[in-house]
């Protein structure tokens, strides 16, 4: 049965990708303390004024970031070469994080985006 809250999602992850998205979490509630939590195709999701900003989960082997935006790669594409997957996807190993700085400046991008 799918999540039904943010929390549900986070319980059921095993501990090592649960402390990497908790520290994505408080990141982004830090960051956009206005963001709405909700469950969207499964995964936890931050809205803005009804807008996706970002989306994140944990997998068998890794966590991903869905940041869909062009404008975030345009921005910091070099930075997040090591964790670019595809177009729209950022990947990370539960024991090696993206860096929370570098994850602040995707939360900014978007934010400037969405609010654009």
């Amino acid at each position: 049965m799918p999540a039904r809250s943010v929390d549900e999602y986070l319980d059921a992850q095993p501990a090592p990708a649960r402390a990497a998205l908790d520290e994505v979490r408080a990141t982004l509630r830090a960051a956009v303390p206005d963001g709405e939590e909700s469950i969207s195709y499964g995964i936890p999701t931050v809205k803005l004024g009804g807008r996706v900003l970002l989306s994140y989960a944990g997998f068998a082997k890794h966590c991903s970031l869905f940041p869909a935006s062009r404008d975030v790669m345009a921005a910091l594409g070099d930075e997040l070469a090591p964790f670019f997957v595809e177009k729209a996807t950022l990947r990370f190993p539960p024991s090696a994080p993206i860096p929370r700085d570098l994850l602040e400046r995707v939360i900014a991008v978007r934010v400037a985006e969405v609010r654009a």
